[in-house]
């Protein structure tokens, strides 16, 4: 067969091309592929080209056999390069079966997620069990456990270690509650104090060992902090446990509209060219001979620094998450007093209200559905807790009327479509954030019982 040169079929890839010459049992065949081609394209466009039945085996002048789920320029094929076509069935040598055995799984962070996620599932569920059993072995076999797990996740060393990592300071929590809570006992907030002491010393330890970046770990730090000192001020001051609870649903609100400003920490230099402002008497009397150049930021750098910011968002849009999950139905359950559920309602709509209108300024698609989940939380607790107390009826009617409505606010935002994305839009949501979270703060005095306290003191 006579030389011919022709292109392959394109595929899907880099732009750049490669000359390349493929010898065959029919010929030679010259081909111009892509870079991101496979050998396996090559070795059917050299079949369609050569009217093969099969798909040849693409090797190397010296035997070497080409891996088919790489590309050309991945293996270091570059132009002029000469392959050969085989037909037959080829043996791997033992050196191919050696490095296969070496070579390490492919990396799986989705998948290690998830599965450390149900693991917290788990383990939050076997503490709960343990702390209500009243069986002394049993709470401290699972106590054990679970900080035998904490331990070992906060290591960070291994595979997906910043999933285990992330998931120990939650063990730690979870052991932390299964050791303290005594049912019937009324220091939940003392309890829920000492969860976040863990959790936050779990995730220093963790930090104080990795050597990389940890985002994470430091959102964990900060949260459990924060749950701490807001939890342990209530047995402290003697007051109710609903202060603390109503306080750390306003922080969650808070933290929605502050953490992008927090975490998003450009340095200066990234941005001004400081030696250029730094003019001083003496600098403007004495003028430099030498040639200033442009500062230019390394694109590392910034990828980084988004990096960084970006995890920072994420961690921190779970952590309102969780804390909403938790803080919404222990205020409820505490607010027992007509004026006070009146205030813990009031504090829940509006605060979901306003985690719901934060979360459209964030860009990222995970941190937004982790606070539409946080503010539709806070909402389906006053729902739950709301139906429990009405009859039968009200609940058929009140039900048929959440699904007419939802249907409405389908169609009308189909119809709208990205209208609600323009200035507009953008302004009526700003100031319907701004008053839900001014109602917020009015209801957390409520709620709290402080509007109460100095009812009764004055009356």
């Amino acid at each position: 067969m006579p030389d011919a040169v022709s292109e392959a079929t394109p595929f899907s890839g880099s732009a750049a091309t490669i000359a390349i010459s493929v010898h065959g049992p029919v010929g030679v065949l010259d081909m111009v592929v892509p870079v991101g081609a496979t050998p396996v394209d090559v070795g059917r466009a050299y079949a369609d080209q050569a009217g093969l039945s099969g798909i040849p085996l693409l090797q190397t002048p010296t035997g070497g056999h080409l891996r088919a789920d790489l590309a050309l320029g991945a293996i270091g094929v570059e132009s002029g390069t000469v392959l050969i076509a085989a037909t037959g069935v080829r043996r791997p040598k033992p050196a191919d079966e050696a490095a296969l055995r070496d070579h390490p799984a492919a990396d799986s962070p989705q998948v290690a997620a998830v599965v450390l996620a149900l693991a917290v599932g788990a383990a939050a569920l076997s503490a709960w069990y343990a702390a209500l059993s009243g069986d002394d072995w049993l709470r401290t076999v699972t106590v054990g456990l679970l900080l035998t797990c904490a331990l070992a996740g906060s290591v960070p060393w291994g595979r997906h270690a910043h999933q285990r990592t992330a998931a120990a300071p939650a063990l730690a929590a979870a052991a932390a509650f299964a050791a303290f809570f005594e049912p019937g006992e009324h220091l939940l907030a003392a309890v829920v104090a000492v969860c976040g002491l863990a959790a936050a010393l779990t995730a220093a330890i963790a930090r104080a060992m990795s050597a990389g970046r940890h985002q994470v770990l430091t959102v964990w730090i900060v949260a459990g902090c924060l749950v701490f000192g807001v939890c342990a001020l209530s047995p402290l001051m003697k007051w109710d446990d609903r202060v603390s609870w109503a306080l750390l649903l306003m922080l969650a609100m808070l933290g929605a509209r502050f953490v992008p400003s927090l975490a998003v920490d450009v340095p200066d230099e990234a941005l001004l060219d400081l030696d250029r402002l730094a003019v001083t008497a003496w600098s403007a009397r004495d003028r430099s001979s030498g040639q200033r150049g442009r500062i230019v930021i390394p694109q590392s750098a910034m990828r980084r620094l988004v990096e960084d910011a970006t995890l920072t968002v994420t961690a921190s849009s779970a952590g309102i998450l969780l804390v909403t999950l938790v803080a919404t139905p222990l205020m409820f359950a505490s607010a027992t007093i007509d004026l006070d559920r009146i205030g813990a309602r009031c504090l829940a709509f509006f605060a979901g209200g306003a985690i719901l209108l934060a979360a459209r300024q964030y860009r990222h698609a995970g941190a937004r559905r982790l606070l539409r989940g946080a503010g539709l939380a806070c909402w389906l607790w006053l729902l739950a807790f709301e139906v429990r107390d009405l009859s039968p009826t009200w609940v058929t009617w009140g039900l048929l009327t959440v699904v007419v409505l939802g249907l409405v606010s389908v169609a009308a935002a189909v119809a709208t479509g990205r209208g609600w994305r323009s200035v507009w839009w953008s302004r009526k949501a700003e100031v319907a954030e701004s008053m839900t979270g001014a109602f917020a703060f009015a209801a957390t005095v409520v709620a709290s019982g402080l509007f109460r306290a100095l009812w009764e003191m004055t009356g």
